[in-house]
């Protein structure tokens, strides 16, 4: 799984007008999957199933 920051410098995903992530190949718009146990979120896309972790 990569980063949503590797993932932006490689064009797998985009920033809209509104600094939402979309995914490059869908052009949809990221969903978010939180883990309790996990630091950070995974940031999904609902066509493709493709997941990107981001950590703040």
């Amino acid at each position: 799984m990569k980063s949503v920051r590797k993932a932006l410098r490689d064009g797998t995903l985009e920033k809209d007008t509104y600094e939402r992530l979309n995914c490059a190949e869908c052009k949809k718009t990221l969903k978010t999957k939180n883990d309790p146990d996990e630091v950070g979120t995974v940031r999904v896309c609902p066509d493709c199933g493709g997941e990107w972790k981001e950590i703040r």
